[in-house]
């Protein structure tokens, strides 16, 4: 059975200012790297003097500003453990 995705759409401006839509948590941030779980998969966001600007939990909207250098998407989260633990 396929589980329906959740829709997400990243933008980035001159590398300065990023939004995204879909977005269920930010898991963390520092002045180099926010830590983002869009529809269950991890999303590393890095640079410098990076600042989030905005996030509703409501609508799964993000908005973070500096420069960014890198956007990383990983593995859906929790995949390694349910593997690690069958």
């Amino acid at each position: 059975m396929q589980q329906a995705t959740k829709q997400s759409v990243l933008t980035i401006e001159n590398r300065a200012k990023l939004s995204m839509s879909g977005v269920d948590s930010v898991d963390g941030f520092s002045e180099t790297s926010i830590q983002l779980t869009v529809g269950g998969v991890r999303v590393q966001i890095a640079g410098a003097h990076l600042k989030v600007l905005a996030f509703s939990q409501g609508t799964g909207s993000f908005a973070a500003s500096g420069e960014v250098a890198s956007v990383k998407y990983g593995a859906e989260r929790g995949k390694f453990l349910r593997r690690l633990l069958r």
